[in-house]
């Protein structure tokens, strides 16, 4: 059986952010005092009297606003409301009970799903319990005072919020559905790409760069298998980082490729691919990962016989470090080749994956040093005894040498290419690792 949903909304400001990542017990929402930071509702598993459920936090409700984020945002929260199987609506003490808060509450009437209404910013339940009663007014339950940045009454919360749940919900098994961070800098296209995959308007899009802040896992079905992909904030120069939120956004994004199996990294055409692209697509090079390079807005170039050639040229020039990468030219517009990046992931998660017998790899080896002997230092010559794989995701090999000083990555190169040659690995790094053993060990 699924996980229950829960989501938490109420107005900007109010603490939910707070009040998830104490839930969520890590740094997942970004807070800060500013109205509307909490861009797009982000999830984290949290457990609760052996009951586990998706917690959804999501960006402050405005229910009359002109502003195109705030009421994008707004979208946003009654999209995750519509998903939710429990809601809980926050508010705050110390405002007291506004018309937003009444509108709000009338929204979520109207979606029929069960509310637990809480009232943040409670610091000392006895001053303050009075100015709690105020929200009965709602009409919409018992008031929960809690402290989200002080963690009071937060046990009482979650037990209201799982007595709502079925008896045997949230006993799911380890989530094994292959997880696809999508990464690139601001306003390539990332949000739309998941949106086209996804058939609606899952992300806010719009045309001001770094609108989507935080990372968001969407799951993704196509052709009867799952997939989640991880949606992360546009990553910028360090030179450019004003904000201190775009600073959490560049952790949280490192983060988001960690979680991944596979890391799309989004080109824009138009612009052409560049050394901060190169720096992106390093992350996810250096942490072992399955890449695909996405060249978006494919639609808006102006082509020949040789496009394609030239464009794929550039990019394996700037991210020469990585030759094994795929690339893939699509339109998140148009749809052009959308439904090609399913292929393409199934064939990188198969090749991260790969196991290959230590007879079968050791005789490459035999046949890689016969072409090319090992490099030589002072007189004395590296000596690989064999090679076996240790372990998958990335494929990481372990190579017994006699001298590990000897090692030169241009060999460690050699030896990688020798191998895909025979058994591709396209689209994920390797590893080899060098151990020294004495001949007659």
């Amino acid at each position: 059986m699924s996980k229950p949903i829960v989501a938490v909304v109420g107005r900007p400001n109010v603490g939910k952010s707070t009040l998830f990542n104490a839930l969520a017990k890590q740094q997942i929402s970004i807070v800060k005092d500013t109205p509307g930071v909490t861009r797009d509702r982000i999830y984290a598993d949290v457990s609760w009297l052996d009951k586990d459920f998706t917690l959804i936090d999501t960006g402050g409700i405005e229910p009359d606003t002109g502003d195109i984020i705030l009421s994008q945002m707004r979208e946003q929260a009654e999209i995750a409301i519509d998903t939710a199987d429990v809601v809980i609506f926050m508010t705050d003490v110390r405002q007291g009970l506004v018309d937003s808060d009444e509108k709000v509450a009338d929204m979520l009437r109207r979606s029929r799903k069960p509310v637990v209404l809480v009232v943040n910013k409670v610091d000392n339940f006895d001053k303050l319990m009075a100015d709690v009663y105020e929200f009965y007014n709602l009409g919409i339950g018992d008031p929960i005072p809690i402290s989200a940045a002080s963690r009071m009454g937060l046990g009482d919360m979650l037990d209201v919020v799982v007595s709502y749940f079925p008896e045997h919900a949230g006993k799911d098994e380890d989530d094994e559905r292959p997880k696809i961070a999508i990464v690139g800098k601001p306003n390539v296209g990332k949000s739309s790409i998941v949106n086209k995959l996804l058939g609606d308007n899952r992300m806010i899009v719009s045309d001001i760069a770094g609108t989507t802040r935080d990372a968001v896992d969407t799951p993704v079905k196509y052709k009867g298998k799952e997939y989640v992909f991880i949606d992360t904030a546009g990553l910028r120069r360090k030179s450019k980082i004003k904000e201190e939120l775009e600073k959490y956004s560049i952790i949280r994004a490192v983060s988001a490729v960690e979680r991944a199996d596979v890391v799309v990294v989004v080109i824009d055409a138009v612009e052409g691919v560049t050394e901060q692209d190169a720096k992106i697509a390093g992350i996810a090079h250096e942490r072992g990962k399955g890449i695909i390079i996405a060249v978006n807005k494919w639609d808006a170039i102006e082509k020949t016989d040789k496009t394609i050639y030239q464009h794929t040229n550039r990019i394996r020039e700037t991210l020469s470090f990585m030759p094994y990468t795929e690339i893939l030219f699509i339109s998140a517009l148009t749809g052009q080749r959308m439904n090609k990046l399913y292929d393409m992931i199934d064939m990188v998660i198969e090749s991260q994956n790969m196991r290959i017998q230590t007879g079968v790899i050791n005789e490459i080896l035999s046949e890689a040093v016969a072409l090319q002997p090992p490099p030589s230092d002072k007189g004395k010559r590296l000596k690989i005894y064999y090679m076996t794989q240790v372990s998958v995701k990335p494929p990481t090999f372990v190579l017994f040498v006699n001298d590990k000083k000897l090692t030169h990555f241009s060999y460690t190169r050699y030896i990688e290419n020798k191998i895909r040659e025979t058994f591709g690995f396209r689209g994920t790094s390797m590893r080899f690792i060098y151990r020294e053993r004495k001949k007659d060990a």
